[in-house]
């Protein structure tokens, strides 16, 4: 085997154990209590599913169901939830009676997209977080912006609880040689373009390769949609999923 082609096999073989370590100690280690994946199941998702399914396959996950997704994810999330085993998926929606008071014709994304992601994404998820002591992200470093000083482990300041990431040190090379190697299946936006997936009024392809990001919200004030920032934040700057 060539020397780039071993090193490349060795890092990536370092950071899935490095991934299944993590996840292990989530949902086994009692001081940390009961802790939930929440996942997108957007552009990058498949991979860290696929570690969680291979090794805690019975560890909660949570969708952010906001009724405001590309069918394609729909499609993609009912795919690999079948697909990958997983035992425990919950459906995450927005409080009807709120949807009806802040959203009643669904438009509220159109005029105040922050206000939008609060409804539908922040607002659910914080409620369907109150049962669990921690959650698990899939954010990497290689995503840039605040995600650059990510640690495996870290406190979430808007929530008081713990948040995993067991990606945060993977590149976007070990990334693609893992879904490569394990057969996953690609969400069907990515062939064309869109890099980066959220809810659909939200979400244009990317307009360059080299900032997957650079779709979502495009020729808005802003670039995250709430969940990961600190209460501290309030020009939504921080980590989104």
């Amino acid at each position: 085997m060539p020397l780039d082609a071993l090193i490349s096999s060795m890092s990536l073989r370092h950071r899935i154990t490095e991934a299944q370590t993590a996840i292990r100690i989530a949902h086994t280690e009692p001081k940390l209590g009961q802790i939930a994946l929440v996942s997108s199941f957007g552009a990058e998702a498949a991979v860290l599913l696929h570690l969680v399914a291979q090794t805690e396959p019975d560890m909660p996950v949570l969708f952010l169901e906001t009724g405001k997704h590309f069918a394609e994810t729909l499609t993609y999330q009912r795919q690999l939830a079948r697909d990958l085993g997983l035992r425990d998926l919950r459906l995450i929606r927005p409080d009807p009676e709120a949807l009806s008071m802040q959203d009643p014709y669904g438009a509220l994304h159109s005029f105040d997209a922050k206000a939008c992601c609060a409804l539908r994404k922040v607002a659910p998820l914080q409620s369907a977080l109150q049962g669990f002591d921690g959650w698990i992200t899939g954010r990497k470093r290689y995503q840039g912006g605040s995600r650059k000083t990510l640690a495996v482990f870290e406190g979430d300041e808007a929530t008081g609880k713990l948040k995993i990431n067991p990606l945060a040190y993977w590149s976007f090379e070990e990334m693609r040689a893992y879904v490569q190697s394990h057969a996953l299946p690609p969400h069907p936006l990515l062939e064309q373009g869109y890099l980066s997936i959220g809810c659909a009024p939200c979400t244009q392809r990317a307009q360059s390769k080299d900032d997957p990001r650079s779709g979502r919200w495009s020729g808005q004030d802003q670039s995250e949609c709430g969940i990961h920032i600190s209460r501290s934040n309030d020009n939504n700057k921080g980590n989104a999923l």
